[in-house]
């Protein structure tokens, strides 16, 4: 199963990636502002 976290990492892996276009980079970035709020508003406190 993969966790938020591995799709975090995932996704901060797929930034340091030179063959995206400008669109791929916003969506992942959109992507990984997303799963870092959900795995922030999970987090106990």
């Amino acid at each position: 199963m993969i966790t938020l976290n591995d799709t975090i990492h995932a996704l901060r892996n797929e930034l340091t990636s030179f063959h995206l276009s400008r669109r791929e980079r916003r969506q992942v970035e959109r992507e990984l502002r997303e799963a870092l709020a959900r795995r922030d508003a999970e987090a106990p406190v």
